[in-house]
């Protein structure tokens, strides 16, 4: 196999991943052609798509646990914040966040879980671009077709003049990269079929080797009559111009797919409790549930038609995920999960010297206690004189109650009177 393009990201973190995953694109286009004889770079990428997927499934299922656990246990964690509103002192800040770590631990999440997953995913989603945006830097086979024209047009210092304005137009500058092999694959991956013409037009002499690597390059971006490389909006513009029906159709087609397969997603994803203090989540949780949908179409309108064939098929693959995990999630005891969180949670107490702790009984009663309503004190002292009471004083003390005269129905001085006098009679 011939050598490789120099031109793959240089970007920290992001570079290293990009030749990792361009060498995944490039074994998927190797398997195509060997035993199938495919060249389809649209095919590879919806193949990629699915292979970086299932190797992201594991972080990927984490993270929409922790979504469907998040609108189980959003309520709660509302619920302590309402709780503490306005408070500012030291000690309510303490209690508000034990309670608040009651509750995650109660799920067995931390607050930074879903945080972290999206760190580590990052770096794979902008890599997974680069190689996507030049499929020749990662993929030997789509190389070798541009390298006879390349040679020709290596030391053609013409060539270099007319490639000079194309390669600005697509961020290449032959000043600082330098015009050689490398480069010239770039510019000639990007170009429009009125590129193609000029270059045979300029270099009558090298026509049909320019016609033959254009069809090669057609054949291999060809993908369901569409060409993967073009934006659709260039698709769209030129459909109108010839009147090709197939071809304004096809570009209309993905950037609405990638819309819809987006807006889907997020249908199927656990939205936020509306109610309360939730009400400022669900409210931004459902603006950015809008206006994805609408940059995804966007954003596929104008970036090469790959880049919105990656998009569709990474939606349509989270939405499977997502129906899977929503399924497995409803059938989850959350008791049960409250047991087994509470046992890791033992065990790393236990290997830390710490005594056990009974985390689903305290999160029962702290989630007990964070829905009764926030009361004005005096409702507050009527409680506490109702919970000093067992049952059989409320009965007797209810009775004699009744029977005192002065006692003023509803009076909350009257009933804190009434256990006085009931206990003092007991002591006579």
């Amino acid at each position: 196999m011939s050598k490789m393009l120099l031109t793959k990201s240089t970007t920290f973190i992001i570079g290293p991943v990009a030749v990792a995953l361009g060498f995944i694109m490039n074994a998927i286009y190797l398997f195509l052609n060997n035993l199938f004889n495919i060249q389809n770079i649209g095919l590879c990428i919806i193949l990629f798509t699915i292979v970086i997927y299932m190797l992201l499934m594991p972080l990927t299922i984490k993270q929409q646990k922790f979504s469907k656990l998040s609108a189980q246990m959003n309520p709660e964690l509302q619920a302590i914040q309402k709780k503490y509103k306005g408070k500012q002192d030291q000690a309510s800040m303490m209690k508000m966040n034990e309670e608040t770590k009651t509750v995650y631990s109660k799920y067995g999440v931390s607050p930074m879980g879903s945080c972290l997953q999206l760190l580590i995913q990052m770096p794979i989603l902008f890599a997974l671009y680069k190689v996507i945006w030049n499929i020749p830097a990662y993929v030997g086979g789509i190389k070798d077709a541009f390298m006879p024209l390349v040679d020709k047009l290596l030391n053609n210092s013409a060539a270099q003049t007319f490639l000079t304005d194309i390669a600005s137009k697509n961020q290449i500058n032959f000043e600082s990269a330098g015009y050689k092999a490398e480069t010239i694959v770039d510019t000639l991956y990007k170009f429009k079929p009125d590129d193609w013409t000029n270059l045979a037009g300029k270099f009558p002499d090298l026509s049909s080797l320019i016609t033959g690597t254009q069809d090669k390059v057609d054949h291999f971006n060809n993908f369901l009559g569409l060409n993967i490389a073009d934006a659709p909006m260039s698709m769209l513009q030129a459909g109108i111009k010839t009147g090709a029906i197939l071809v304004i159709i096809g570009a209309i087609a993905i950037p609405v797919l990638a819309g819809l397969t987006q807006w889907f997603n997020t249908k199927l994803m656990p939205q936020p409790d509306a109610n309360g203090q939730g009400g400022t989540m669900a409210s931004s949780m459902k603006t950015m549930n809008m206006i994805m949908p609408i940059m995804s179409a966007v954003f596929c309108l104008t970036l090469p038609a790959g880049m919105g064939l990656y998009w569709i098929a990474g939606a349509v693959i989270r939405s499977v995920q997502q129906i899977i995990v929503n399924k497995h999630m409803d059938s989850v005891d959350v008791e049960a999960l409250i047991s087994k969180n509470l046992e890791k949670q033992n065990k790393k107490r236990e290997k830390m010297g710490l005594p056990p702790q009974k985390i689903s009984n305290q999160a029962k009663l702290n989630v007990k206690n964070i829905n009764e309503p926030v009361s004005h004190p005096s409702t507050r002292a009527k409680a506490n004189v109702k919970k000093e009471m067992s049952e059989e004083d409320i009965k007797k003390s209810t009775e004699y109650y009744n029977q005192t005269a002065n006692a003023k129905p509803g009076s909350i001085a009257s009933k804190a009177r009434m256990v006085q006098q009931y206990n003092e009679k007991n002591k006579k």
